[in-house]
């Protein structure tokens, strides 16, 4: 009786080579473009105690595949994010080095459950945290340092769709108070529930609904509504962030968006690319706890590469340079075409064949030939 395969979880996937090698360029891309800002990279593991991974917050908590450590015999879990790991090396290791403090990081994360729109649980996470200042020029910084990744990796053209986070916090502690629940309030303006807003008695709030949409359209609708100048210094901020990257990325505003923003302070951003229907990154101010209730400001993006990996980004075709030794090939040659970037593949028999194994060319007496 033929044993039947293993399967994997649900969420869960092998990557074959061509997938893997991709992946493998892609991130090399991103981490260099990174690097090269300043941004030196760390590797947190991959599984932590769950209380340093959110677990005592419900939000949190619900992202975590959890279990007992038999050693300290505490709850562990897989990481679900790679920012909140930063900000404890941040915090812990780094709290003496100076700030601003610029990390960069790539690797896997894994969800408890996945959604409809991003079906897999493990996926690769890429990117960058500037600690130690959440100030219009760190802001300004990193989202140039994400778009300058972005075109690093081949992605191509890309959305930035910005948002403000705490904009109910700010109007309601303000000019708009709310008698209501302001949870249900942020719910409302998040689904662009003009019904809902009404039930609530909101209705000075449906303005913000309009307010959406291409950038500079969106800034003058919101400059119309705010009447009183309260959002004057926010909106003045946002556009400083806009003005040097307008020319390199498609720019678009919903200030009242909320999907991946529960810890951003006053600026988010998620990065869009035609064709998927989910954000391939998020970014925004946030803060760090450092305990006594004490908080330091960062700002940072992440990147989510894998849905353009799988469609083809950096997969080279991989036969252009892999080449086949046959049998009693010269070794010193075969070293040299590996030291050029050449993949090589030695025959083992003389029954095999360049093309069944992949190869382009074929090492000739006189060097290379086309397979």
């Amino acid at each position: 009786m033929t044993k039947a395969p293993a399967l994997l979880p649900e969420g869960l996937r092998d990557r074959l080579p061509r997938q893997a090698e991709a992946a493998s360029r892609v991130t090399r891309a991103l981490v260099d473009a990174m690097r090269a800002h300043g941004y030196g990279r760390v590797a947190p593991p991959l599984a932590e105690f769950r209380e340093t991974l959110g677990g005592d917050d419900e939000r949190s908590a619900r992202d975590l595949l959890r279990f007992t450590d038999p050693v300290s015999q505490r709850t562990l879990a897989l990481r679900p994010d790679i920012t909140r790991q930063v900000g404890r090396i941040a915090t812990s290791l780094l709290a003496q080095a100076p700030r601003p403090l610029r990390l960069c990081y790539a690797g896997q994360v894994v969800k408890l459950r996945a959604s409809q729109l991003r079906p897999a649980r493990e996926m690769l996470q890429v990117g960058a945290e500037l600690i130690g200042s959440d100030s219009v020029a760190a802001a300004r910084e990193i989202v140039t340092v994400a778009i300058d990744a972005i075109e690093a990796a081949g992605i191509g053209r890309v959305t930035f769709d910005f948002t403000m986070p705490d904009l109910v916090d700010l109007l309601a502690g303000g000019p708009l108070p709310v008698t209501g629940d302001v949870e249900a309030l942020r719910d409302a303006l998040d689904a662009k529930d003009a019904g809902a807003l009404a039930r609530l008695g909101a209705e000075a709030y449906l303005p913000l609904l309009r307010a959406t949409g291409p950038f500079d359209l969106a800034i003058a609708d919101l400059r119309a509504f705010d009447t009183g100048g309260v959002l004057a210094r926010r909106l003045d901020a946002i556009e400083a962030i806009a003005a040097p990257v307008r020319e390199r990325v498609n720019l678009t505003l919903d200030p009242t968006e909320r999907h991946g923003f529960a810890y951003q302070s006053w600026f988010g951003f998620s990065i869009f690319v035609a064709g998927q229907g989910a954000h391939i990154g998020l970014g925004g101010s946030y803060a760090i706890p450092v305990g006594g209730g004490q908080e330091e400001p960062a700002v940072g993006f992440s990147l989510y590469p894998d849905p353009l990996i799988d469609a083809g980004l950096g997969g080279e075709d991989i036969a252009e340079r892999r080449i086949f030794l046959p049998l009693g090939h010269d070794q010193a040659i075969a070293a040299s075409l590996r030291a050029d970037g050449w993949q090589t593949v030695a025959a083992l028999t003389d029954a095999e064949d360049a093309a069944r194994l992949g190869c382009g060319w074929v090492l000739g007496a006189q060097g290379p030939v086309e397979a």
